[in-house]
């Protein structure tokens, strides 16, 4: 959500924030909505100013017996009556539209975000790890994994396309991935939060994901939304309240399944894991000031890189150009790993910065240190640590074998039971 002062202080600067984005300019219609709607205020608090010397007027025209300035007076106040509530549901209506208008436009990019129509123009910021070199040709991991207990068939016949069973020793290591992840993130000092998955509509609405992304999300019929990522819950926590400053920066993590209806996706990623209705995600959610939201990107960012590192997964890091960021962010750096099935890097993660966006759209402030009365607006910040499907696309492909038996990463052998390779179901 954007704040119409300072658009009303810059529409120039705003249009051409927004033309970064690919996005037409929006501040005459925004300024036309917003000058009507304090018009209709002034003229309602000149009409109640009027409404109520007029009636005390009434009165000392009766006291004189000036019967003909009373009745002219009374007809002037009837008249004030019956426009006044047309006025407050003129005003309801343009507050509304206004809102509406505001709540339908992306963020806007920061500074140092680099222009760019699309993903073609991201700029890599480094690489880690080295693609592994195998003696036979890698394969992609569904064209061997239902061996390990991967199976789409069964899923399919139960729930439709894009869902998969896991069955066995590769559900034990879907299960140690999210288990070691949530280790490592509330070693880092996020706490852990285990929160609804079903939300209502304001929920969706502060993160953003309401009313541009209905379609896709499921809609249950009671009137909730299930959640496409615990970003909405965890950020949520904080909707409608004031926090002390001492208080921030306040991390929370939680291991979730996530539900998207992946309406925009028709066709892509149709085999594998890589695109599915079900997943499970850990996420990383920061609520802090406007001072820290940087260094907290970046640390959030490592957070879910040193997972990469740890598991011994190839990957690099890019900084999102304007075109291919997500609705609420205004800088976003995505984490890619190497699939060698695919040969080619491919998004696990994804850590936003959206500066005070979502908080506008919850009303989530904080007071500054040393103040009593005055209010900010948080910042929030959300990421991926890590999506834990891809993470295991990922395994599987980089730790395979020729003979179709997985290798366990080390650091996830001791959440194995031991374990140190995946052979045939």
């Amino acid at each position: 959500m954007h704040d119409i002062r300072l658009i009303r202080d810059d529409p120039a600067a705003f249009d051409a924030a927004l033309a970064r984005r690919g996005a037409a300019s929006q501040s005459a219609a925004l300024l036309a909505l917003d000058e009507r709607r304090r018009a209709i205020t002034t003229e309602l608090q000149a009409a109640q100013a009027r409404r109520n010397d007029a009636s005390k007027a009434i009165g000392q025209a009766k006291a004189q017996k000036d019967e003909a300035t009373a009745a002219a007076l009374m007809a002037e106040v009837a008249a004030l009556k019956e426009r006044m509530p047309a006025l407050e549901a003129e005003g309801a209506q343009v507050d509304t539209d206004l809102t509406a208008a505001l709540a339908a436009i992306p963020n806007l990019p920061a500074a140092d975000v680099p222009d760019g129509a699309d993903e073609e123009e991201n700029v890599e910021q480094h690489r880690w790890g080295h693609p592994p070199e195998f003696d036979f040709e890698a394969k992609e991991h569904p064209d061997f994994a239902d061996k390990l207990g991967l199976d789409f068939e069964s899923a399919a016949a139960i729930s439709g396309a894009r869902f998969a069973i896991l069955k066995g020793g590769i559900a034990r290591l879907q299960r140690a991935l999210g288990q070691f992840m949530l280790d490592r993130q509330t070693a880092r000092g996020f706490t852990e939060v285990i929160p609804p998955l079903l939300v209502r509509d304001e929920a969706m609405f502060g993160t953003g994901q309401l009313p541009k992304f209905a379609d896709d999300l499921f809609h249950t019929t009671d009137g909730r939304w299930l959640i496409p990522t615990a970003e909405v819950s965890l950020t949520n926590m904080v909707r409608e309240q004031i926090l002390a400053e001492a208080e921030l920066p306040t991390k929370f993590t939680a291991l979730t399944q996530c539900f998207r209806s992946e309406a925009g996706a028709a066709g892509r990623d149709t085999r594998g894991l890589i695109r599915q209705h079900q997943f499970e995600k850990v996420e990383l959610v920061a609520i802090t000031t406007p001072e820290q939201s940087d260094a907290v990107h970046e640390e959030m960012t490592r957070a879910a890189e040193a997972i990469l590192e740890e598991l011994g997964l190839p990957y690099r890091r890019v900084l999102l150009c304007t075109g291919d960021m997500g609705f609420g962010a205004r800088k976003t750096f995505d984490l890619e790993v190497w699939l060698p099935g695919q040969k080619k890097y491919r998004e696990i993660s994804s850590v936003s910065n959206c500066g005070d966006f979502q908080a506008r759209r919850m009303n989530a402030r904080y007071r500054p240190a040393g103040e009593t009365k005055g209010t900010r607006f948080v910042h929030t910040l959300n990421g991926s640590g890590l999506a834990v499907g891809r993470t295991l696309v990922a395994v599987l492909e980089n730790y395979q074998q020729a003979d179709g038996s997985v290798r366990i990463p080390q650091a996830l052998v001791p959440y194995m039971g031991g374990l140190t390779e995946l052979c045939a179901f």
